[in-house]
């Protein structure tokens, strides 16, 4: 029998599905795991990652950048690197509405 992964790798293989231009919350991502998990842990997950994650897709559920309120991380990184991509933001919050990314769009 295969050794079960942990609930973080199970975070990191997740987001790192999530398309360029494209975010998905915290909330969303818990619910989408093998096992209960709470959205605050997976921003701890997030916070803890291996380069090759693109954290800066998971925003929290309004659509705001969670990491400027991080002790010690760069004010604005987190929505530089999305803007980069093409996310488009609107009174300080993703468009939601354009960029929320659902991965069972991509099973239809």
């Amino acid at each position: 029998m295969a050794p079960k992964r942990s609930a973080w790798a199970e975070v990191y293989e997740i987001v790192r599905q999530i398309p360029a231009g494209k975010v998905m919350n915290y909330g969303a991502i818990a619910k989408l795991l093998s096992r209960p998990l709470p959205a605050r842990a997976v921003g701890w997950a997030i916070a803890d990652c291996p380069d090759d994650v693109p954290w800066h897709r998971v925003v929290n559920v309004r659509g705001i950048c969670s990491t400027d309120n991080v002790e010690g991380a760069a004010v604005g990184r987190q929505r530089r690197r999305l803007e980069a991509e093409g996310v488009a933001f609107v009174s300080g919050h993703v468009d939601m509405t354009t960029h929320l990314w659902d991965p069972e769009d991509e099973w239809e």
